[in-house]
Order: C-alpha cells, then structure tokens, then sequence
C-alpha cells in the first residue's frame, strides 16, 4: 500500500527539478521548456500555495525557503510590484501571500496583501455592480474576478477584525450568488457582458468556479454560522460531480489548454475544505481521494510529473498548470487521510 505523502513529496521534488529556473528566480511554464515563454503571473500564486501546502504537511523549513525565492522571483519578474492588469490574478495572489503571513506572522507579506487589497477593490462596478476581470475591461464581470474576492475579504476580516471587509465579502458574494448561479441546480456560471452584450457564458463550464464560490460560502459560514451557506455549498459539489465526472467514473477530466491546467486543482482546494468541515460529507472526502489515488496509480510520468489526465501518463510536455493541479490534489487527499 502506497504512502501518499511520499508522493506528494515525489510532485514536490519534481515541481523544483524540472521547472525551476535559478537563473531567472522563478518556475518556468512548461517541461520541456519551449522556445518562447510568456509570464503567466497568475499560475505563481498557485507555486506558492503548493509550496505552503509541503512546509504545513512536514514542517520542513526548505518548502519555506523555496516559497520566498518564489516570492521575491515573482515580485521581480512582475516590474518590482504584485499590482497587475488583471484583477483576478492579483486576488490569487493576495490569498497566497495571505497564507504566507499565517505560517511566518512576517508583517511584509500582510503588508503587500493589504496594498493588493486596495488596488483589488477598485474593480467594483458602480454601475452594474460585481468585480470587473481587469482594469481595461470593468464591465466584463465573472466568478474568477468576484468569489476569490469575497474569499479574501472574509479572511482579512477574520485576521484583522476589519467591519468594511465583511462588508465587502457580503456584498461581492451576495452579486455573485444573485447573478451567476443557477437557482434551480446550484451551477455557477462563469461570466456576463464578456462581449459587451449583457450575456452569460453559459457554455463556459469550468471547475474552478464552483470551487471558489464553494470557498467563499465557507468563509462567511465560519463568520456567521448560517447552515444555508454549508447547504449550498454541499450542493454546488453535488452538481460539480455529475456535471464534470459522471461520464469518467468519478475522475475530474482534463478540462483543456493552458489557464485550464489549474482549474480542477483549485476545486479540490477548496472542495477539501468543504470535506473537513463534517464526518458527514463522507462522499466529498470519497470524490478527493479517489481521484488521487488514480492520479498515483496512473497519471505519474516517469519524471514524477503530473500532466492534464490524472488518469494517463503525459509523456511530452507538461504545464506548470498541470502539475501544480497534481500537488494539490494530493496534497489535499493527504490532509482527508
């Protein structure tokens, strides 16, 4: 019987051997690496949370010190700043570093997530309401712009006792809820006006949107102790399962090309803490640990990297995305076990 912790060691060390550029300070975005390589800055906040997740599962004071050269790389590599374009990215981010400060109580990475905090609030649209994607397209407003918001405004509320974050986190995940969530299943949709024509992307079914809604509701659950917030919350994981793994025997599909990688690993992220909230949620911590016992048993290359199928071997390239999804699962199902 396998130990999965000596997997998610195995992911760990292969995260550092095969993507880490010493030279540039940061992880690289493919192994192989390719000819021309864009800064992705969003995926780095996601290193970081994986990083985190080994320091807390072994106390190993390298993840620490692999986390702050990720840290201070990205930070470089970004134009000396973590404030970006994107208003999406800078919240992943900020909800990393926020970790950051848990495990370290270091006042430099509150600092910055506090500065991050202010620039992200400016994405709110007066007007319509909801937090823009970016700072050239406010209009456009989506689940990936607005429950990772809401998650980070419970949580500096819950740190710093700040009563305009909690205003914040009820006000972003009250517009999410009315706006981009079906009513009769629980579904969230991505997005609306993408297009300029006040439209939802119905069709844009991604994992991830379900997990960071899944994650805000939990927020506010652990400030308010409505039971409402832990229902909806087991229901959009109810919905998630037979919409994305009804036709995979359980197993979370490779869910496409680049941004994608990530999307099914941030899901388990915040599905995990859904599953540690009750004995009752049995299924939940079954959907997690059966996935990652198929990652184990077939979805490890030779190199030690996870690809876009946890159920197959991928043999040419792997995205930073991809493996990062693979830490997290395990390293999730090692926290269930």
């Amino acid at each position: 019987m396998y130990k999965i912790e000596d997997y998610c060691e195995k992911l760990q060390d292969s995260l550092m051997e095969y993507f880490w550029d010493e030279k540039e300070g940061v992880f690289q975005n493919h192994y192989p690496l390719q000819e021309e390589e864009n800064w992705i800055y969003w995926w780095h906040a996601h290193a970081i949370d994986c990083l985190l997740d080994g320091y807390l599962r072994t106390k190993d004071k390298k993840y620490l010190i692999r986390a702050e050269a990720e840290y201070n790389g990205v930070f470089i590599r970004n134009g000396n700043t973590f404030l970006h374009n994107w208003y999406d990215d800078m919240e992943w981010t900020a909800l990393a570093i926020l970790r950051f400060f848990d495990v370290t109580q270091d006042n430099k990475y509150k600092d910055q997530v506090l500065l991050l905090w202010e620039d992200i609030k400016t994405a709110w649209n007066e007007d319509l309401g909801g937090m823009g994607w970016k700072k050239d397209q406010r209009d456009y407003r989506n689940t990936p712009a607005n429950a990772p918001a809401a998650i980070l405004a419970y949580r500096l509320y819950q740190r710093f006792l700040k009563k305009e974050d909690l205003e914040w986190g009820d006000k972003i995940l009250s517009w999410n809820l009315k706006n981009l969530t079906d009513p009769e299943t629980g579904f969230i949709w991505d997005g609306l006006n993408r297009l300029g024509d006040g439209k939802i992307d119905y069709e844009w079914k991604y994992t991830y949107n379900q997990g960071v809604v899944i994650g805000a509701l939990l927020e506010r659950y652990e400030i308010q102790k409505e039971n409402a917030d832990l229902e909806l919350a087991v229901k959009i994981a109810e919905v998630t399962k037979g919409e994305f793994t009804a036709a995979c025997n359980g197993i979370f599909p490779y869910e496409g090309v680049d941004d994608c990688g990530l999307f099914k690993g941030i899901y388990i992220r915040y599905l995990n803490l859904l599953a540690e909230k009750s004995e009752e949620h049995s299924e939940i911590k079954k959907t997690i640990q059966q996935n990652a016992s198929c990652l184990i048993e077939r979805g490890i290359n030779k190199n030690g990297l996870a690809g876009g199928h946890w159920d197959a071997q991928e043999e040419k390239c792997v995205d930073l995305a991809q493996h990062l999804s693979g830490i997290m699962l395990l390293e999730m199902a090692y926290r269930l076990s």
